[in-house]
C-alpha cells in the first residue's frame, strides 16, 4: 500500500473506480485510494478504527445501501462524522446537492466526463478542504 494520505472510494462502478485512480495519481502518486462498492461495505471498512480516510468521495446511486443512507451513517458516528464526505455522482439535480448538503456532506461534485477535468475537481477539493 502506498505511504501517502487515503482516500476512500465508494461507488459501484469499476470504471468510475479505475478513472478516479488515475486522477489521483496524476496529482500525487503517493495517495492511497481504497475502494467500496456500496454503502454497506464501507461502512464495514469504517468500522476497522485503524482505517481513517481523509476524504471520502461517496456515489449516491448504488446496490444494498445508496450514498444518501451511508452519508447519513456516517454522521451519525462521532469517529467518522469529521471525516469530509464528497458526494461524487452522475446526478446533476440541484435537490440531490441541496439534500446531501443539509445532511452533513463536505461538497457535492457531479463525475466530469473527461481525466483532466476531475483531476482539476479533486485538486480543487483537496486545496479547499485542507
Amino acid at each position: 500500500m502506498k505511504s501517502g494520505r487515503t482516500i476512500f472510494l465508494v461507488d459501484d462502478d469499476l470504471d468510475d473506480q479505475e478513472i478516479f485512480v488515475l486522477a489521483l495519481d496524476e496529482i500525487d502518486p503517493t495517495f492511497a485510494c481504497v475502494s467500496a462498492k456500496n454503502g454497506l461495505e464501507a461502512m464495514e471498512k469504517l468500522k476497522d478504527p485503524t482505517f481513517r480516510p481523509e476524504f471520502i468521495f461517496l456515489d449516491l446511486n448504488m446496490p444494498r445501501m445508496n450514498g444518501i443512507q451511508c452519508l447519513l451513517e456516517i454522521k451519525k458516528d462521532p469517529a467518522l462524522r469529521d471525516i469530509p464526505v464528497v458526494i461524487y455522482t452522475t446526478s446533476s439535480e440541484s435537490r440531490h446537492k441541496e439534500e446531501t448538503l443539509a445532511l452533513g456532506a463536505t461538497a457535492y461534485m457531479t463525475k466530469p466526463p473527461g481525466i483532466e477535468e476531475l483531476v482539476t475537481s479533486l485538486q480543487k477539493i483537496f486545496r479547499d478542504y485542507q
